[in-house]
This record gives structure tokens, C-alpha cells and sequence, in this order.
């Protein structure tokens, strides 16, 4: 039994009901799905925050996503699969310790170093976008990464009350990163927690920030060809990237914002540009959701980009 995991909580349920293994030792997959909850909280009432909450609500509206793998679907163009023997686990969620409140990101570090030994592609959910921090610590033997980050929110700040790995801060660190090589930020908009000055240290160590109606007037294939061909692709996603129509169960909604259509075409088309080794899907705040549609959305970007990673040939069993 693993350590770093811990079995998905509430009504037991693994995402899609896919096999739930809690031996990362001998995993044995394509791809592993992560739950992770938990951020570095700014404030003592963010150390349990409705994010936390997400992992569960993702896993548990997958039972409306499909009736059965193995039906057409007209978004990825066939069955989920293709026909093709690809393996997908659950391995359940990162656990939290409020007596030592950094040690969910070590464990959540060491779980996809882990889950990219075994040959498989971490994606995780739940949680506020800090939790991708100790991944990008985990791919340092991936690399080069080009991240591709889809976000309203800059996410440059150094640190709020002190804290540098929150939620605000995960692109700046994966700046400091040697083995991240590119950082394209699609969909910004409205107002968040960057400054002027956190825009300009954006845009001085080289990242492409393009913001949602730049991304509408241009169309995704034009944002796909300013992203280098024959990369290996990490992709971060917040739910409030998403026009609060598609996607309304979120902390912080802005007006406008990224489609489920936009979304899954720069999944399709990373895809076939290069390698897909990650992504995450962060900031879901069941509480807000509406008939479940945020979750089932997020379910089926997953879905989407699975399906779109068999198809480019990125899978082939051991």
C-alpha cells in the first residue's frame, strides 16, 4: 500500500471507474489520474477551502460523462481508446497533514516522480493552482518543458503574506525552474492578484501571454503555431480560464472567457505537435457548480485529452 496516496474519500469512486491501485511501486498504466486537494494556504480560513472538495466531485459526476468507453464519441473522433489496449488508473489523492502543512507537497512530488518512472502520464485534479508546483519539481527529468498554462490570472506574484508556492505564485516558480524551457499563458483577462510590475517579469523572461480576446480575434491554430513543434508539453488549466457559462463553479468568475471547444482543440493540437508528459485542472469549487456541469466538463477535457494522446501514438503498452 503507498504512502503518498490515499483512497479517493467520500462515496468510494474512482474517476471514470477505472482501477484504483495504491501500490505506486508496481504501477502498471498509461496514464494515472491524482487527486490533489490541497494548496499552501495565504490564511488560516484557506486551509480547508471548497477546492479541496474537487477530487471528489470531478470522480463522482465521471458516472454521467459516458455510458460506456466504448461508444463513438464525436468530440474525440471514436471510443476513448481507438481500439487500442491503454490502461488508466486512479490512484487516489494526495493526503494532507494540518500538523505539518508543507508535507502534501513533498508527497505529491515524490507520487509523480513515481507515476513517470512506471512509463505513465500523471494528470491530476482538485485543489487551488499552487498544486502544480511540486509537479513541475518532478518532471526536472522530462525536460526541456514548454508549459502551457491556461489561466484568467497571470500567476506571477512572488509571494502573498509570505507565502511563495500558493496559488498566485505557480508560474513564477516554474520559471525558476532550469528543466521548463518555454511559458505560453493563454486566456488571461479581467483583474487578479498581478501587478504592473509582475507583467513586466513575465514578459522579461519570455513568456507569451496572449489573453482571451486576442485568442478569439486569432483562433486557437494560430496560438498552436507560435508553440514550437516536437515539444514535450506540460498543460496547467484553472477552471476560471473558462466562461462562467461553461464552467461557473469557481472562486473568482470574469466575465467572458475560454470555451470547452477552444479548450480541446489546443489539447488535440498540442497532441500532434509533440508530447503531452502532464496536465493538471485546478481551482473547481464544487459548492458553486450547477447540475454538476463543471465537473463533467472537466471530466470530459480529460477524457479529451487521453483520447487525443492515443491517437498521436503517444501510448503503447509495456
Amino acid at each position: 500500500m503507498s504512502e503518498l496516496t490515499v483512497a479517493p474519500r467520500g462515496v468510494f469512486q474512482t474517476f471514470m471507474n477505472f482501477p484504483f491501485c495504491d501500490d505506486l511501486d508496481a504501477l502498471d498504466a498509461d496514464v494515472a489520474i491524482i487527486g490533489m486537494p490541497y494548496g499552501a494556504p495565504y490564511t488560516i480560513d484557506e486551509l480547508i477551502n471548497d477546492q479541496t472538495n474537487a477530487p471528489t466531485a470531478i470522480r463522482r459526476a465521471s458516472r454521467r460523462l459516458v455510458q460506456n468507453l466504448d461508444r463513438y464519441d464525436f468530440d474525440i473522433g471514436g471510443p476513448v481508446f481507438d481500439g487500442k489496449d491503454i490502461k488508466v488508473v486512479d490512484i487516489g489523492d494526495i493526503p494532507g497533514d494540518a500538523g505539518r502543512l508543507a508535507d502534501h507537497y513533498a508527497k505529491a512530488e515524490a507520487a509523480v516522480r513515481k507515476v513517470l518512472a512506471a512509463g505513465a502520464m500523471p494528470v491530476s485534479f482538485g485543489g487551488d493552482h499552487g498544486i502544480p508546483i511540486p509537479i513541475f519539481r518532478a518532471l526536472d527529468g522530462q525536460g526541456p518543458i514548454t508549459l502551457v498554462h491556461v489561466d484568467a490570472h497571470l500567476d506571477w506574484r512572488h509571494d502573498v503574506n509570505g507565502v511563495t508556492e500558493g496559488y498566485s505564485s505557480t508560474i513564477r516558480r516554474a520559471s525558476e525552474m532550469a528543466h521548463v524551457d518555454r511559458i505560453f499563458q493563454f486566456g488571461v483577462r479581467g483583474s487578479g492578484s498581478a501587478r504592473p510590475g509582475e507583467v513586466k517579469d513575465a514578459l522579461a523572461y519570455g513568456a507569451t501571454i496572449v489573453t482571451h480576446a486576442e485568442w478569439e480575434d486569432v483562433g486557437t491554430k494560430a496560438l498552436l503555431e507560435r508553440i514550437p513543434d516536437g515539444g514535450r508539453y506540460y498543460i496547467t488549466i484553472d477552471a476560471d480560464a473558462f466562461d462562467p457559462a461553461v464552467m461557473p463553479a469557481v472562486a473568482l468568475p470574469q466575465p467572458g472567457g475560454v470555451t470547452y471547444r477552444e479548450a480541446i482543440d489546443l489539447i488535440k493540437g498540442l497532441s500532434r505537435k509533440g508530447h503531452i508528459v502532464g496536465m493538471d485542472f485546478v481551482e473547481l469549487t464544487p459548492a458553486a457548480d450547477l447540475n454538476e456541469i463543471s465537473s463533467i466538463t472537466a471530466g470530459h477535457i480529460i477524457l479529451n485529452l487521453i483520447g487525443a494522446c492515443v491517437r498521436s501514438g503517444q501510448f503503447g503498452r509495456k
